[in-house]
């Protein structure tokens, strides 16, 4: 095949692969993964959180310990509505102490008057002489700042001034919810005098309460009892100008102050009403007797005597009905029963014109006596008139009379009752619970304020770790990757500086007794590029070999890819350590593999494996057709079977220039015939398209990321290139990485130790 000439044919686009996720679902994964990724940064801190809050929880303490003990007295009052209308006392007051509004104003006003300085001057003057302290001045703490910073004292207080602000200080009203109970503390370092304090301020508070209640009804009822006299003598005028006016104007008043002529014509207006309607009622009566038949008419019908004619008329007809169908008319007994039937129809026809007649009769009674009632009330309506004319000024009198009677009487009452209602002392407060003197100080509370302590001292431990770790954007662990890059983490490559500490304390504790000292290998001659090879079962081989095995399954149906781009954001990364590394881990496993030095501006591959380097994929690049016998001849073995090297030849600035050549793809494709893997070594991806270049031509691009140093935004825009370009991104290996140093899992690390006490005795 050394003959062998390759045409470059062209070259095939991929099309980008986006990746697509329903709205829903990307909205919770980004809340559980930021939920995850706090619970991450507490955790890789949780020794500093613990100290944050063992901090908080002494300052705390030491805070509390000195402060003096303070004691909380309590008592219980039940605020019921006063019955303002009790005994009609309601009107005595002229102030109303409930109001329209509703209670719960009304135990707001109660809580401003228990916190009044006259009220707790009150109580303060009953204990100044069972408590001096009370009232005794002392240094306050503003007093005492104004001295330390040398400034002009305020003007000196009285001592039972600061007493009423000390006090007022102390003191605290409150409802116990939507009740009328009224719950009042007081605090104090003396638990007697806080208890004392309290009871007097209740006793007080009710006995101001009776007193301004006494006060108001005896104001009241003296103001009355002088405005009743004036009110008596004022009646007593107004009647005796009434009466002087009627005996003058001839106006006759009855017992019940009424006036004689209009009581008659009121009288007479009745009668005269009653007959008219009679007259009416007797019209109609005449009327029907006069167009109706008689036999018809009510009066006749209802007559007894009438009815009795009328029953033996009948009998008499029946009779002759009889006789009449065996006897002629001239029959004895048929004339005797005629004659009878003709007396008894005259008879009957005497009463029912008599009837007719006492009907017209009493219409025209009822006529007259209408028209009489009528006359009479004529004359009687022109006599009120006269009256009413003369009484115009006496109706004047009159009311005045009426209406001094009525403010009299009103007056009189109210005096009555506001003698009552100062007599009677009744409280509408009640001590519910009197204060007893407390055992436990109310404050201060060590546990609420080691609580406080504990919890704040947490919080700004955990604002200050959050606020660094949001600041610091590197990639610290495995789990960082998964979150921020949404790409699989094929591997984690421990230090190699850390695996040799951990190796050799491991190794020592293994070693038999008298044995102080163990050497792996000549220590100038190992590099972390080979460390798969120098140190075969390492902590970090063994990553390298788990590395492997990821990218060995990565592929879908076992088509995994054969030629690997190993690419990172930045130098120092650890790209090349890694692909070293992957390549003697893949040769171990006999894989014929490839490590291609695609650094054209700095290679080191050559330089690593100790072969020469002037010449390698430079030289290759720049002939226009793919001569295979030297591309053969620059490939040169590394040392170990199954594994090989293609330098970068001399370093050039124009690298991408020669990638884009089209002999680059014929390279690739023949040396992926003739290999089994080939790893390709790029620069840094961020400023340089080489990467860029040859993951479009290779199997996948593997991305390399340093712990603690490459930052995540830089390593998510080298992806979001790949995958615009339609490269395939096979995954991150996080390299250099430190437990302790920031992982979310220095436990990982453990299973060093129990690999070590498993294995450490078969290491090479």
């Amino acid at each position: 095949m050394s003959d062998l000439v390759y045409r470059i044919p062209e070259l095939p686009y991929r099309p980008p692969q986006p990746h697509y996720a329903a709205p829903g679902l990307q909205e919770d994964v980004e809340d559980s993964s930021a939920l995850l990724e706090y619970w991450h940064i507490l955790s890789r801190h949780k020794g500093k959180l613990i100290l944050a809050g063992f901090l908080g929880l002494l300052l705390a303490i030491l805070v509390t310990l000195p402060q003096t003990r303070i004691y909380q007295a309590k008592a219980t009052l039940e605020i019921q509505n006063l019955n303002q209308d009790f005994m009609n006392l309601k009107d005595v007051s002229p102030v109303n102490e409930s109001g329209s509004y509703n209670q719960l104003f009304d135990i707001q006003t109660q809580i401003r008057i228990l916190q009044s300085d006259s009220l707790i001057d009150r109580t303060v003057e009953k204990l100044k002489a069972k408590y001096p302290d009370l009232v005794m001045a002392g240094t306050s703490r503003i007093d005492a700042w104004r001295k330390a910073l040398n400034l002009p004292e305020a003007e000196p207080k009285p001592a039972i001034e600061k007493a009423l602000e000390k006090a007022r200080d102390k003191l605290r009203v409150r409802t116990a919810g939507q009740t009328r109970i009224v719950e009042i503390f007081f605090d104090s370092p003396d638990p007697k005098l806080a208890a004392d304090f309290v009871n007097t301020l209740a006793n007080e508070y009710i006995e101001q309460n009776l007193e301004a209640r006494w006060q108001m009804s005896q104001r009241t009822g003296e103001w009355l009892s002088r405005q009743l006299e004036d009110m008596r003598v004022k009646l007593e005028r107004s009647e005796d100008a009434l009466q002087s006016y009627a005996r003058q104007a001839g106006i006759l008043i009855t017992s019940e102050n009424e006036n004689v002529a209009e009581q008659k014509l009121a009288q007479l207006q009745t009668a005269l009403t009653i007959a008219s309607q009679d007259r009416v009622l007797k019209q109609s009566r005449l009327e029907m007797a006069e167009t109706a038949p008689p036999e018809t008419l009510g009066d006749v019908l209802n007559d007894s005597s009438l009815r009795v004619y009328q029953e033996k008329l009948t009998d008499l007809r029946r009779q002759l009905a009889e006789l009449s169908t065996t006897y002629t008319p001239n029959h004895a007994s048929v004339q005797r029963v005629t004659a009878q039937i003709e007396t008894l129809e005259r008879a009957l026809e005497r009463n029912r014109a008599m009837i007719l007649k006492r009907i017209k009769n009493d219409y025209e009674e009822a006529v007259r006596r209408e028209k009489l009632l009528a006359d009479d009330y004529a004359a009687q309506s022109k006599v009120v008139r006269e009256q009413s004319e003369r009484s115009i000024q006496y109706n004047i009198l009159k009311r005045e009379v009426d209406s001094n009677r009525q403010l009299y009487e009103s007056m009189l009452q109210r005096v009555k009752e506001s003698s009552i209602a100062s007599a009677i002392r009744a409280s509408n407060v009640r001590i519910v619970d009197p204060a007893k003197p407390p055992e436990k100080p109310y404050k201060p509370r060590a546990t609420v304020n080691g609580a406080v302590g504990l919890l704040a001292g947490l919080f700004f431990g955990v604002a200050g770790i959050v606020l660094k770790e949001r600041m610091d954007r590197t990639l610290k662990d495995a789990s960082d990757i998964t979150f921020w890059l949404k790409l699989p983490q094929l591997g984690t490559i421990p230090s190699t500086a850390e695996g040799r500490k951990r190796l050799l304390y491991l190794r020592k504790k293994s070693l038999p007794t008298g044995e102080t000292s163990l050497t792996i290998g000549p220590k100038s001659d190992e590099r972390p590029e080979l460390v798969t090879l120098q140190r075969k079962s390492s902590v970090v081989a063994e990553a390298f070999r788990a590395l492997l095995t990821s990218i060995m399954l990565s592929g879908e149906n076992g088509n995994r890819p054969k030629v690997i781009v190993s690419t990172s954001a930045n130098p120092g990364e650890g790209k090349t350590t890694v692909t070293c590394n992957l390549g003697i881990a893949l040769a171990e496993i006999n894989r014929k593999v490839l490590i291609i030095d695609a650094d054209m501006r700095k290679p080191r591959i050559a330089e690593v494996f100790g072969v020469p380097g002037d010449q390698g994929l430079s030289d290759v690049l720049k002939e226009r057709v793919v001569d295979v016998s030297r591309l053969e001849s620059l490939i040169q073995p590394a040392g170990l079977p199954n594994l090989y090297v293609l330098p970068s030849g001399p370093p050039t600035s124009s690298a991408a220039n020669l990638l884009y050549s089209p002999a680059m793809h014929q390279i690739l494709r023949y040396l992926e015939s003739q290999f089994d893997v080939v790893l390709a070594d790029t620069p840094p991806a961020l400023h340089m398209p080489d990467a860029r270049i040859l993951g479009r031509l290779a199997g996948g691009v593997l991305l390399i990321a340093r712990a603690g140093h490459t930052i995540r935004d830089t390593l998510q825009a080298i992806q979001d290139r790949l995958v615009a370009d339609g490269i395939n991104v096979l995954g991150v290996v996080l390299n250099d990485w430190k437990p302790g140093a920031g992982g979310s899992g220095y436990g990982q690390y453990k299973y060093y130790r129990s690999y070590y006490n498993s294995y450490g005795s078969a290491a090479d």
